[in-house]
């Protein structure tokens, strides 16, 4: 089992959010929108997911920084992202370190074409659940961030069987609770 580090908890923090308002706004029909993982949900009315998802120039650079320290990473190495979606964080890390090998898959087509062009083709559509297209180890270290909570209990299995199999390391981000009020606040926000 893993350790927990909380490298995307700062930038969690620094948004505010109002989870009643989100609970009491046809929640049902916005979790279906959401659950397309397209425009809308990128880019549409912030009910239906992120309301905008811009690149913001380092946003997520001490996420980056993070893992290239605790994994060390350098620029021989290589880093898959699991749900890539626009791949802002694997463009952090090219920036960090210019040779680093990166790839990453995402369902969602209008957050790959969304993608930064520097690094647009090394992305592609797959789902996480599906065996990678990868040999043994291919990889110093897959990543994903905030997608495994959207697969069902039987997909986990092959899901983070991959990424172990296809990855020297691993750091996969769940979102998760400690007090009743976390869960509450974690299920009237989340949508998909």
């Amino acid at each position: 089992m893993g350790e927990l580090v909380q490298f995307v908890t700062p930038l969690h923090q620094a948004t505010s959010r109002s989870y009643i308002d989100r609970m009491v706004d046809d929640k049902v029909h916005c979790m279906l929108k959401a659950k397309e993982y397209e425009s809308d949900y990128w880019d549409g009315h912030r009910r239906y997911g992120y309301g905008g998802y811009k690149y913001m120039a380092g946003w997520w650079k001490p996420v980056a920084e993070a893992l290239i320290e605790k994994y060390n990473l350098t620029n021989v190495s290589s880093v898959l992202d699991v749900g890539c979606g626009k791949a802002f964080l694997l463009y952090e890390l090219k920036l960090l370190l210019p040779e680093l090998r990166v790839e990453g898959f995402d369902i969602s087509q209008h957050g790959l074409a969304s993608a930064k062009e520097e690094i647009r083709d090394s992305l592609f559509s797959h789902r996480a659940q599906q065996p990678y297209p990868y040999d043994d180890n291919a990889f110093d270290l897959v990543i994903s961030l905030g997608c495994f909570h959207n697969l069902r209990i039987f997909e986990l299995e092959t899901a983070l069987a991959e990424v172990e199999r296809v990855g020297r390391q691993g750091y996969v981000m769940l979102e998760s609770y400690r007090t009743e009020l976390e869960q509450f606040n974690l299920q009237c926000w989340a949508l998909t």
